[in-house]
């Protein structure tokens, strides 16, 4: 049989990720303010794509249209400015701007003498590495000394613990041990007190000695029974040392208030707000939802290249075509983005609707193929909407993805929702008795009791999603 090369022509189908559906795909799962920072980046490197400032703003549920309004005209006179009508405007000297303006808020005036500088109105939360360096500067040390501190203060973390050895520090500057753990000893001693150690019991030590409790129980049980604090395990303490079990209690009650990470009052975490996506509102016996647009460009094209293209350069039609098909599938993406959020909002406010009127003890087991066979969708659709996204609603503010959680039945024959099982497992712990917590079958017997019928491993499973101890762990001798 001969081998020979032939055409054949062969229609088939298949799916096939475009460019504008993988960025519609990846909107779908932004959150509101990452899809800002997306919206502002392309209003920056498209030219075609502009931002509206003067607009009314018409809505329909589920819909997105904008409106233009007539601006109405305005006189505003200024220190330094005028606009009259048929006058152009003069251009900003923000120089004189900077150096005439007031940045008081009362009466009160400067004089070019007097006025604060820009410099010194600005602000910077001090960190513990800038804390523990100007303790250093104020330290009588020598060059190496001052050289081998530094290195040591490089190395301790945001807990305040040293994460290097003293044979590493000792080879990045060339010195001898010896000499590191003398400078050590000296950092040691900064405030906070407790920094600089390598370990718990290290640092728990350096903070009983500043309190002057050298030689003391406290110092005795840091150093040879700290496995038994941890396992409260204080009667077996109490023989080894010969002592009364009562002195030991009152021991670990000064060491409990020890702090075990001193580096943590100059922690650098920036407090994340969380801005909700969706409000929903009770107007009589109805849930109303809306969408949060606040901050959200409204886009638009920009008429100058919408009708000034022809006559131009190929090239640059080209690439005004192309910026133009770019710039109306991201305004349609994000309009699509907004609707499929409404509606799936929508329909979680139906399913829940018993949790937004009687508390998370009310709130129905759900999962994604419920919302997706409602609204229409694919599960994955809904997964992505669910994603980094936050409803504002009578109940307080909750991420999508909370809604939807396993089902456990009742001794009624009903089902509940995991979660409405995690919140009554947390409201049995906080009002039992600190010095005899209940046990994970006890917690079991008295959910029965509330129709709710589980096993006591999943009793466990779900204290320990919550982050709860056990009843040893929880347990308080004093």
């Amino acid at each position: 049989m001969a081998i020979e090369m032939r055409q054949q022509m062969k229609m088939s189908q298949q799916l096939v990720m475009t460019p504008q559906l993988q960025q519609a795909i990846k909107l779908l799962q932004l959150s509101r303010l990452e899809l800002q920072d997306v919206v502002r980046q392309e209003l920056e490197e498209n030219p075609v794509l502009d931002e509206v400032t003067e607009v009314e703003e018409v809505r329909e549920p589920g819909q997105l249209e904008l409106v233009e309004k007539e601006p109405e005209p305005q006189t505003t006179t200024t220190d330094f400015q005028e606009v009259r009508a048929g006058e152009e405007t003069r251009d900003t000297d923000w120089d004189s701007y900077l150096d005439g303006y007031n940045y008081s808020s009362g009466e009160q005036y400067y004089d070019d003498e007097d006025r604060p500088s820009f410099e010194n109105l600005l602000t910077k939360k001090s960190t513990l590495n800038d804390h523990l360096m100007w303790q250093l500067s104020l330290t009588r040390l020598t060059d190496q000394e001052m050289m081998v501190g530094a290195e040591i203060l490089g190395n301790i973390d945001e807990d305040g613990y040293l994460r290097a050895t003293l044979a590493d520090i000792a080879g990045a500057c060339g010195v001898d041990e010896e000499l590191c753990a003398a400078v050590l000893k000296r950092v040691q001693e900064f405030d906070p007190i407790g920094v600089g150690a390598r370990d718990l019991r290290e640092c728990l030590l350096l903070q009983v000695a500043g309190l002057g409790m050298g030689g003391s129980i406290v110092e005795a049980l840091l150093k040879e029974h700290l496995k038994d604090l941890e396992g409260r395990r204080y009667k077996q303490a109490a023989k080894v040392l010969g002592i009364d079990v009562n002195e030991v209690l009152e021991a670990a009650r000064i060491i409990a208030e020890l702090d075990p990470k001193p580096g943590r009052l100059f922690g650098q975490e920036d407090v994340h707000y969380i801005s909700a996506d969706i409000f929903v509102h009770k107007v009589g016996d109805d849930y109303v939802v809306l969408l949060n647009d606040e901050g959200m460009p409204n886009l638009r094209i920009n008429p100058v290249y919408a009708t000034e293209t022809k006559g131009v350069d190929k090239k640059a039609e080209e690439y005004i075509g192309e910026k133009t098909r770019s710039a109306m599938w991201l305004i349609k993406s994000i309009q699509q983005r907004q609707r499929t959020i409404y509606k799936v909002a929508k329909s979680l406010v139906k399913f829940q609707r018993d949790f937004l009127d009687r508390g998370i003890e009310h709130l129905r087991p759900l999962v994604l193929r419920d919302i997706a066979e409602d609204i229409g969708m694919h599960e994955s659709t809904i997964s992505r909407v669910t994603t980094n996204k936050y409803m504002q609603t009578p109940q307080g503010l909750f991420e999508l993805k909370y809604f939807f959680n396993s089902g456990i039945s009742t001794g009624e024959g009903d089902f509940i929702a995991s979660e409405s099982v995690k919140s009554k497992i947390k409201e049995l712990v906080d009002a039992e008795d600190p010095k005899r917590p209940y046990s994970d079958q006890r917690l079991a017997e008295l959910l029965s009791t509330h129709s709710i019928v589980i096993a006591r491993r999943t009793v466990t499973k779900y204290r320990e999603m919550m982050r709860i101890g056990s009843s040893s762990e929880r347990k308080k001798h004093f």
